[in-house]
Protein backbone atom coordinates (compact mmCIF):
# COMPACT_ATOMS: atom_id res chain seq x y z
CA UNK A 1 0.00 0.00 0.00
CA UNK A 2 1.88 3.07 -1.26
CA UNK A 3 0.98 6.75 -1.69
CA UNK A 4 -1.10 6.82 1.49
CA UNK A 5 -1.72 10.38 2.68
CA UNK A 6 -0.61 11.60 6.13
CA UNK A 7 -3.50 11.86 8.60
CA UNK A 8 -2.18 15.07 10.20
CA UNK A 9 -0.85 18.41 9.00
CA UNK A 10 2.75 19.09 10.00
CA UNK A 11 4.84 22.24 9.79
CA UNK A 12 7.94 21.30 7.83
CA UNK A 13 6.18 18.23 6.39
CA UNK A 14 7.87 16.49 3.49
CA UNK A 15 5.06 15.83 0.98
CA UNK A 16 6.89 18.14 -1.42
CA UNK A 17 9.99 15.90 -1.17
CA UNK A 18 8.29 12.62 -2.11
CA UNK A 19 9.22 12.66 -5.85
CA UNK A 20 12.87 13.40 -5.06
CA UNK A 21 13.11 10.66 -2.41
CA UNK A 22 11.54 8.16 -4.79
CA UNK A 23 14.05 9.11 -7.47
CA UNK A 24 16.92 8.52 -5.01
CA UNK A 25 15.72 5.04 -4.01
CA UNK A 26 14.25 4.10 -7.40
CA UNK A 27 16.32 0.92 -7.84
CA UNK A 28 17.48 0.49 -4.25
CA UNK A 29 16.88 -2.90 -2.66
CA UNK A 30 16.68 -2.01 1.02
CA UNK A 31 15.62 -4.11 3.97
CA UNK A 32 14.22 -2.55 7.15
CA UNK A 33 13.02 1.07 7.23
CA UNK A 34 13.61 3.56 10.05
CA UNK A 35 12.16 7.05 10.44
CA UNK A 36 13.12 8.47 13.86
CA UNK A 37 11.67 11.96 13.30
CA UNK A 38 8.28 10.83 12.03
CA UNK A 39 6.33 14.12 12.20
CA UNK A 40 3.54 13.93 9.64
CA UNK A 41 5.09 10.82 8.08
CA UNK A 42 4.73 11.90 4.44
CA UNK A 43 7.74 9.88 3.27
CA UNK A 44 6.80 6.75 5.22
CA UNK A 45 3.23 6.84 3.94
CA UNK A 46 4.41 7.28 0.34
CA UNK A 47 6.63 4.20 0.26
CA UNK A 48 5.86 0.53 -0.19
CA UNK A 49 7.60 -1.21 2.73
CA UNK A 50 8.73 -4.82 2.41
CA UNK A 51 10.41 -5.54 5.75
CA UNK A 52 10.21 -4.28 9.33
CA UNK A 53 9.39 -0.61 9.90
CA UNK A 54 10.45 1.43 12.94
CA UNK A 55 8.89 4.86 13.48
CA UNK A 56 9.66 7.15 16.40
CA UNK A 57 9.68 10.70 17.69
CA UNK A 58 10.22 12.38 21.06
CA UNK A 59 6.78 14.03 20.98
CA UNK A 60 4.57 11.80 23.20
CA UNK A 61 1.26 13.24 21.95
CA UNK A 62 2.26 12.61 18.36
CA UNK A 63 3.34 9.04 19.10
CA UNK A 64 0.19 8.34 21.12
CA UNK A 65 -1.79 9.41 18.06
CA UNK A 66 0.13 7.10 15.71
CA UNK A 67 -0.31 4.13 18.04
CA UNK A 68 -4.01 4.88 18.56
CA UNK A 69 -4.66 5.24 14.83
CA UNK A 70 -2.82 1.97 14.22
CA UNK A 71 -4.73 0.05 16.89
CA UNK A 72 -8.11 1.78 17.32
CA UNK A 73 -9.03 3.93 14.29
CA UNK A 74 -12.78 3.55 14.73
CA UNK A 75 -12.65 4.64 18.37
CA UNK A 76 -10.67 7.74 17.32
CA UNK A 77 -13.20 8.53 14.61
CA UNK A 78 -16.10 8.07 17.04
CA UNK A 79 -14.48 10.53 19.45
CA UNK A 80 -13.67 13.07 16.71
CA UNK A 81 -17.29 13.12 15.58
CA UNK A 82 -18.24 14.62 18.95
CA UNK A 83 -16.16 17.74 18.24
CA UNK A 84 -17.18 20.77 16.19
CA UNK A 85 -15.07 23.34 14.39
CA UNK A 86 -15.87 26.46 16.40
CA UNK A 87 -13.60 28.81 18.27
CA UNK A 88 -15.21 28.11 21.63
CA UNK A 89 -15.03 24.35 21.10
CA UNK A 90 -11.40 24.66 20.04
CA UNK A 91 -10.34 26.38 23.27
CA UNK A 92 -12.46 23.98 25.32
CA UNK A 93 -10.71 20.98 23.77
CA UNK A 94 -7.31 22.67 23.99
CA UNK A 95 -7.77 23.10 27.75
CA UNK A 96 -8.52 19.42 28.33
CA UNK A 97 -5.96 17.02 29.79
CA UNK A 98 -7.38 13.55 29.01
CA UNK A 99 -5.96 10.57 30.88
CA UNK A 100 -7.30 8.15 28.27
CA UNK A 101 -5.03 7.42 25.28
CA UNK A 102 -7.89 7.42 22.78
CA UNK A 103 -9.15 10.78 24.01
CA UNK A 104 -5.62 12.20 23.98
CA UNK A 105 -5.13 11.08 20.40
CA UNK A 106 -8.49 12.46 19.27
CA UNK A 107 -7.72 15.77 20.98
CA UNK A 108 -4.32 15.93 19.26
CA UNK A 109 -5.80 15.23 15.81
CA UNK A 110 -8.67 17.68 16.32
CA UNK A 111 -6.31 20.48 17.42
CA UNK A 112 -3.99 19.67 14.53
CA UNK A 113 -6.84 20.10 12.06
CA UNK A 114 -8.37 23.24 13.58
CA UNK A 115 -5.34 25.15 14.87
CA UNK A 116 -3.42 27.89 13.11
CA UNK A 117 -1.58 26.16 10.25
CA UNK A 118 -1.46 22.84 12.11
CA UNK A 119 1.47 24.02 14.19
CA UNK A 120 2.61 22.13 17.26
CA UNK A 121 3.92 24.50 19.90
CA UNK A 122 3.97 24.33 23.67
CA UNK A 123 4.74 26.85 26.39
CA UNK A 124 7.38 26.49 29.12
CA UNK A 125 4.98 24.34 31.11
CA UNK A 126 4.56 21.97 28.19
CA UNK A 127 1.01 23.12 27.43
CA UNK A 128 -0.16 23.34 23.84
CA UNK A 129 -0.74 27.02 23.07
CA UNK A 130 -1.40 27.43 19.33
CA UNK A 131 -4.40 29.70 18.60
CA UNK A 132 -7.56 28.76 16.73
CA UNK A 133 -7.09 28.57 12.96
CA UNK A 134 -10.48 29.78 11.65
CA UNK A 135 -10.48 27.11 8.93
CA UNK A 136 -13.68 27.42 6.91
CA UNK A 137 -15.74 24.42 5.79
CA UNK A 138 -13.51 21.90 7.52
CA UNK A 139 -14.68 18.40 6.57
CA UNK A 140 -12.26 15.84 7.93
CA UNK A 141 -11.60 12.78 5.76
CA UNK A 142 -12.15 9.84 8.11
CA UNK A 143 -11.26 7.38 5.36
CA UNK A 144 -7.75 8.81 5.50
CA UNK A 145 -7.52 7.71 9.14
CA UNK A 146 -8.67 4.20 8.26
CA UNK A 147 -6.22 3.92 5.36
CA UNK A 148 -3.39 5.25 7.53
CA UNK A 149 -4.30 2.61 10.13
CA UNK A 150 -3.95 -0.12 7.53
CA UNK A 151 -0.55 1.24 6.52
CA UNK A 152 0.59 1.26 10.16
CA UNK A 153 -0.28 -2.37 10.88
CA UNK A 154 2.75 -4.32 12.18
CA UNK A 155 4.76 -1.08 12.30
CA UNK A 156 6.83 -0.63 15.48
CA UNK A 157 6.15 2.82 16.95
CA UNK A 158 8.02 4.31 19.91
CA UNK A 159 8.44 7.61 21.75
CA UNK A 160 12.20 7.97 22.04
CA UNK A 161 15.36 9.77 20.97
CA UNK A 162 16.46 9.22 17.38
CA UNK A 163 19.48 7.15 18.45
CA UNK A 164 17.54 4.64 20.58
CA UNK A 165 17.24 1.90 17.93
CA UNK A 166 20.79 2.46 16.70
CA UNK A 167 22.04 -1.04 17.40
CA UNK A 168 19.21 -2.68 15.45
CA UNK A 169 20.45 -1.18 12.20
CA UNK A 170 21.84 -3.76 9.81
CA UNK A 171 23.44 -3.81 6.36
CA UNK A 172 20.98 -2.78 3.67
CA UNK A 173 18.56 -0.94 5.96
CA UNK A 174 17.23 2.52 5.01
CA UNK A 175 16.97 5.40 7.48
CA UNK A 176 15.13 8.60 6.55
CA UNK A 177 16.10 11.54 8.78
CA UNK A 178 14.10 14.76 9.01
CA UNK A 179 15.19 16.44 12.27
CA UNK A 180 13.74 19.68 13.62
CA UNK A 181 15.67 22.46 11.95
CA UNK A 182 18.01 24.12 14.42
CA UNK A 183 18.66 27.24 12.35
CA UNK A 184 16.16 29.62 10.81
CA UNK A 185 17.07 30.87 7.35
CA UNK A 186 15.30 32.56 4.47
CA UNK A 187 12.18 32.86 6.65
CA UNK A 188 12.19 29.09 6.92
CA UNK A 189 9.62 29.14 9.69
CA UNK A 190 11.60 27.10 12.19
CA UNK A 191 9.25 25.63 14.78
CA UNK A 192 10.36 24.68 18.27
CA UNK A 193 7.83 21.88 18.47
CA UNK A 194 8.74 20.47 21.85
CA UNK A 195 10.24 21.72 25.11
CA UNK A 196 13.76 20.69 24.16
CA UNK A 197 15.30 22.56 21.27
CA UNK A 198 17.16 20.36 18.77
CA UNK A 199 20.48 22.15 19.20
CA UNK A 200 23.64 22.24 17.12
CA UNK A 201 25.04 19.70 19.57
CA UNK A 202 22.10 17.46 18.68
CA UNK A 203 22.90 18.00 15.00
CA UNK A 204 26.45 16.85 15.71
CA UNK A 205 25.08 13.81 17.53
CA UNK A 206 22.98 13.11 14.46
CA UNK A 207 26.08 13.35 12.27
CA UNK A 208 27.78 10.68 14.41
CA UNK A 209 24.62 8.59 14.14
CA UNK A 210 24.94 8.80 10.35
CA UNK A 211 28.57 7.67 10.63
CA UNK A 212 27.29 4.61 12.50
CA UNK A 213 24.66 3.96 9.81
CA UNK A 214 27.37 4.01 7.17
CA UNK A 215 29.67 1.75 9.21
CA UNK A 216 26.92 -0.90 9.21
CA UNK A 217 26.56 -0.77 5.43
CA UNK A 218 23.11 0.82 5.69
CA UNK A 219 21.66 3.75 3.73
CA UNK A 220 20.45 7.14 4.90
CA UNK A 221 18.65 10.16 3.48
CA UNK A 222 18.85 13.37 5.51
CA UNK A 223 16.90 16.56 4.89
CA UNK A 224 18.02 19.68 6.73
CA UNK A 225 18.24 23.46 6.56
CA UNK A 226 20.38 24.97 3.80
CA UNK A 227 22.83 26.66 6.13
CA UNK A 228 26.63 26.76 6.23
CA UNK A 229 26.71 25.26 9.74
CA UNK A 230 24.60 22.31 8.57
CA UNK A 231 26.73 21.83 5.48
CA UNK A 232 29.87 21.74 7.62
CA UNK A 233 28.41 19.22 10.09
CA UNK A 234 26.97 16.76 7.56
CA UNK A 235 29.24 16.86 4.52
CA UNK A 236 30.87 13.42 4.34
CA UNK A 237 33.31 11.94 1.86
CA UNK A 238 31.61 9.92 -0.82
CA UNK A 239 28.09 11.16 0.02
CA UNK A 240 26.03 13.53 -2.10
CA UNK A 241 24.58 16.91 -1.16
CA UNK A 242 21.71 18.34 -3.19
CA UNK A 243 20.18 21.78 -2.57
CA UNK A 244 16.45 21.93 -3.29
CA UNK A 245 14.14 24.94 -3.40
CA UNK A 246 10.57 24.90 -2.17
CA UNK A 247 7.89 27.38 -1.17
CA UNK A 248 7.40 27.96 2.53
CA UNK A 249 4.18 26.43 3.82
CA UNK A 250 4.08 28.51 7.01
CA UNK A 251 1.86 31.54 7.14
CA UNK A 252 -1.66 30.73 5.99
CA UNK A 253 -3.44 31.06 2.67
CA UNK A 254 -3.01 34.81 2.38
CA UNK A 255 0.62 34.90 3.50
CA UNK A 256 3.42 35.46 1.03
CA UNK A 257 4.99 32.13 0.17
CA UNK A 258 8.73 32.70 0.10
CA UNK A 259 11.11 30.41 -1.78
CA UNK A 260 13.51 28.66 0.57
CA UNK A 261 16.30 26.14 0.16
CA UNK A 262 16.93 22.85 1.93
CA UNK A 263 19.73 20.31 1.75
CA UNK A 264 19.35 16.62 0.98
CA UNK A 265 22.28 14.42 2.02
CA UNK A 266 22.55 10.71 1.18
CA UNK A 267 25.03 7.88 0.75
CA UNK A 268 22.83 6.12 -1.82
CA UNK A 269 24.77 6.02 -5.11
CA UNK A 270 23.05 7.65 -8.06
CA UNK A 271 21.29 5.16 -10.30
CA UNK A 272 21.73 2.32 -7.83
Amino acid sequence: MSNTKPFIRWAGGKSWLIPHVKSIILNLEYRNYYEPFIGGGAIFFSLQQKKNVYLSDINPELIDSYISIRDHPNLIIKELKHYTNTESEYYRIRALEPDNMIERAARFIYLNQTSYNGLYRVNKKGKYNVPYGHRQNLNYNYDRLRIASQKLQKVRIHCEDFSKKKYRIREGDLIFLDPPYTVSHNNNGFIEYNQNLFSLDDQKRLSKYIDYIKSKGAYYILTNAAHNAIKEIFTKEGDSLTPLDRHSLIGGKKAKRSLISEYIFTNIPKGV
